[in-house]
């Protein structure tokens, strides 16, 4: 986590966004420490049917951008990244709109899937297995519903797009993009935040792709998506999951595929 924080501490600081009295690189690594143990807290919480505090709290902000996005009668998808208390965020949203849809990886240990899927259930928030979800989106989709994605983690190559993430290369899905063009669905960044003793989730207007279906128009428009992540975690530096090995396999992509796509390939 430190190191992660440190190697992204240079762009972060040369951001709009940043906050120059921010503390420490060890200082927020402590601090996001702090915050994964709330979430952890909040979702023990929900698991045991104790969501007041939790969910009755939350304030929605933006909500104009998802009701116009939803307007459009072909679903939405909701895209966003380990941010805030991602988990709070997803069954906050199928609570409130009651049609919520997330995808998600299914864990290793069976009894931990097996508690995370009973809390999601409870708050109308069905759960689709990442793997092979695209059937399942679609048909979401189709009938107007919320999908939940968050594609902030690193992805093998041949399931991504090499794009700039806090000033160094990372490996990132393309299932956004690929499921906007299938679905016609308007695609919702939203994200979750804690602020003053309550928790805050933000909707932001409707991304307009770039209508270019190539490699590198695909490119550009995941690279769009993802500064939205990245402006959340300039924001909000505690709040984002450090933990996770964001840029692992990037510089096995060689020199030219930096090249292509405008990044330098320093270590």
């Amino acid at each position: 986590m430190i190191e992660n924080i440190s190697r992204a501490l240079p762009f972060m600081q040369s951001h709009p966004l940043w906050n120059p009295e921010h503390p420490s690189v060890e200082e927020l690594a402590r601090k996001n420490f702090k915050n994964l143990g709330r979430h952890l807290v909040e979702i023990s919480r929900l698991y045991h049917g104790q969501e007041k505090g939790v969910l009755d709290s939350i304030e929605l902000r933006g909500r104009e951008n998802l009701d116009r996005a939803r307007a459009k009668g072909k679903g939405v998808v909701c895209f966003s990244g380990h941010c805030g208390n991602w988990e709070v965020m997803a069954l906050a949203l199928g609570s409130i709109f009651g049609d919520g849809v997330v995808v998600a990886r299914r864990q290793k240990n069976p009894f931990l899937e097996k508690m995370i899927t009973r809390m999601r259930m409870r708050y109308h928030s069905r759960v689709l297995d990442k793997q092979g979800a695209l059937r399942g989106i679609l048909k979401a989709l189709k009938k107007g519903e919320l999908v939940g994605i968050l594609a902030d983690q690193a992805v093998l190559p041949e399931e991504g797009v090499l794009i700039e993430v806090m000033g160094r290369p990372a490996w990132a899905s393309k299932a956004p993009a690929i499921i906007a063009r299938a679905s016609g669905a308007a695609v919702v960044p939203v994200f979750i935040h804690r602020e003053e003793g309550r928790q805050v989730i933000t909707f932001h207007p409707e991304y307009s792709f770039s209508g270019d279906e190539s490699e590198a128009g695909i490119t550009k428009d995941i690279q769009a998506l993802s500064r939205y992540v990245e402006d959340f975690v300039v924001a909000h530096p505690t709040q984002w999951y450090w933990v996770h090995r964001r840029w692992k396999r990037a510089f096995a992509a060689g020199a030219a595929s930096m090249e292509k796509v405008g990044i330098a390939a320093t270590n």
